[in-house]
C-alpha cells in the first residue's frame, strides 16, 4: 500500500475571540512524522480524499473550494463561482468518478462534473426557516443512497435535513419529522431560542446510510443519532443513550470496507471537554466504545480512510487534538497539531 496521509482543517473559535492561532489544513503521514501547516489562506471546515485518487485533496474553506493535486502539500483555488462563501462538506458518488458535490453556508449545494476542478451552483433548496442561530444554516454532510448516485441526503446544522432524487436540481426539506419528535420531553432543546423547543432537533450535523440498510440514513444531531425508513418523512430515536454517557451527535459514518458497520462521534454538546467513539457492526442496532483515549473537546470529525479498513482518525475541537488508529482500534497514538491552532472541524486520510 502507498503512503498514505492524515489531514485536518481547522477554522475559528467558538465562544473564544481573544484567543489567537493557526487556521487551515495540516498534513502528517500516517507513519509518523511532523505535522505540516500546509494551507494558511483560509479558515478550512472540511477536508475530502477523492476516493478514486487520493492525490486529489479537496479543502472546503472560508472562500470556497481549494484543491491540491500533490496529495495536500500545495492548494489553488478551484474555479468556483463566487467569493467568501463557506464550503461545510463533500460528496463523491459511486461509479461517477468525475461527479462531486459541496455543501455550503447559508445552504446551497454546488456540483463539479469534471473532478473538482469547476463547479456551478444548484438550485438553492427551498429550506423552512424554522429556528436561528448565531451563524447561517450550513449543509454539513451529504450522504448517497447506495445503488441511487441522484438521491442524497443533507445534514443541516439548525435547519434539520434535506433529500434530493435527481442529482440536486430540487430538495424536499425533511425537517418536520424532526419537529414533530422535538415535542416529546426527552427531546427538546433551546439554547437560543424563545419561541421553539425544536432547536435540538433541527441541528443536524452528520447524516450516512449504511450499504447494508440502503433505506435507512442515519442522521446525528444534537439530541442523538435518528434514522428514518420512508424518505425522511419520519425519524425514529436509536436511543444511542443505552450505550454511551454522552449523546451529541457530530459525526456519523459508514465503514466503506464493511456494509454493516458505522462509526459515531459522541460528546456532552458543542463545547465540551469530552466525549467518544462508538462502532456498530449491526447498522446501528448497538453500539460499543471503539476509541481508547481521553479527549479534551468535542469530538469534530471521524476520519476513516478509503482502502485500508485499519486506519481511523478523530479529531476534538481544543489545542490541535488529534488521535488515531492504524490497527483497527487495537492500539492509539496521540498527534496533537503543534503550535497554537484554532477549533479543529475536519480529519480525513487517504
Amino acid at each position: 500500500m502507498s503512503e498514505s496521509n492524515i489531514y485536518v482543517g481547522v477554522a475559528g473559535y467558538v465562544g473564544r475571540p481573544e484567543d489567537v492561532g493557526a487556521v487551515g489544513v495540516f498534513r502528517r503521514v500516517a507513519d509518523g512524522g511532523p505535522w505540516e501547516h500546509t494551507f494558511s489562506a483560509h479558515e478550512t471546515y472540511s477536508i475530502f480524499v477523492h476516493p478514486g485518487d487520493p492525490d486529489l485533496v479537496f479543502a472546503g474553506t472560508a472562500d470556497g473550494v481549494w484543491c491540491s493535486h500533490d496529495r495536500g502539500a500545495t492548494f489553488k483555488r478551484t474555479r468556483f463561482p463566487g467569493r467568501d462563501i463557506q464550503i461545510w462538506s463533500f460528496l463523491a458518488v459511486e461509479n461517477r468518478p468525475d461527479r462531486l458535490y459541496a455543501g455550503a453556508s447559508p445552504i446551497d449545494v454546488y456540483r463539479s462534473d469534471d473532478r473538482g476542478q469547476s463547479w456551478r451552483r444548484l438550485p438553492t433548496p427551498g429550506i423552512v426557516a424554522r429556528c436561528s442561530g448565531p451563524f447561517a444554516p450550513r449543509v454539513m454532510r451529504m450522504a448517497q443512497t447506495p445503488g441511487r448516485p441522484d438521491e442524497i441526503y443533507a445534514a443541516l446544522e439548525i435547519a434539520g435535513a434535506m433529500r434530493t432524487r435527481d442529482g440536486g436540481e430540487t430538495w424536499e426539506d425533511l425537517g418536520e419529522g424532526l419537529v414533530r419528535l422535538s415535542e416529546r420531553p426527552h427531546l427538546k432543546s433551546a439554547i437560543v431560542q424563545k419561541d421553539t423547543d425544536a432547536e435540538g432537533m433541527l441541528d443536524g450535523h452528520a447524516i450516512t446510510i449504511s450499504a447494508a440498510r440502503p433505506d435507512s440514513p442515519v442522521l446525528a444531531v444534537r439530541m442523538g443519532l435518528f434514522r428514518t425508513e420512508d424518505g425522511g418523512r419520519t425519524w425514529q430515536d436509536m436511543k444511542v443513550g443505552r450505550f454511551s454517557p454522552t449523546t451529541y451527535g457530530r459525526d456519523v459514518k459508514a465503514s466503506p470496507h464493511d456494509p454493516g458497520t458505522l462509526y459515531c462521534a459522541l460528546s456532552v454538546a458543542a463545547a465540551s471537554h469530552d466525549g467518544g467513539v462508538y462502532r456498530s457492526r449491526d447498522a446501528g442496532e448497538t453500539w460499543e466504545r471503539f476509541d481508547k483515549v481521553q479527549v479534551h473537546g468535542t469530538i469534530m470529525s471521524i476520519g476513516v480512510h478509503g482502502s485500508d479498513p485499519d486506519q481511523i482518525y478523530i479529531g476534538a475541537r481544543y489545542d490541535g487534538e488529534v488521535f488515531g488508529t492504524r490497527d483497527g482500534g487495537e492500539t492509539w497514538e496521540a498527534m496533537p497539531l503543534s503550535g497554537p491552532v484554532k477549533d479543529i472541524y475536519s480529519v480525513a486520510c487517504g
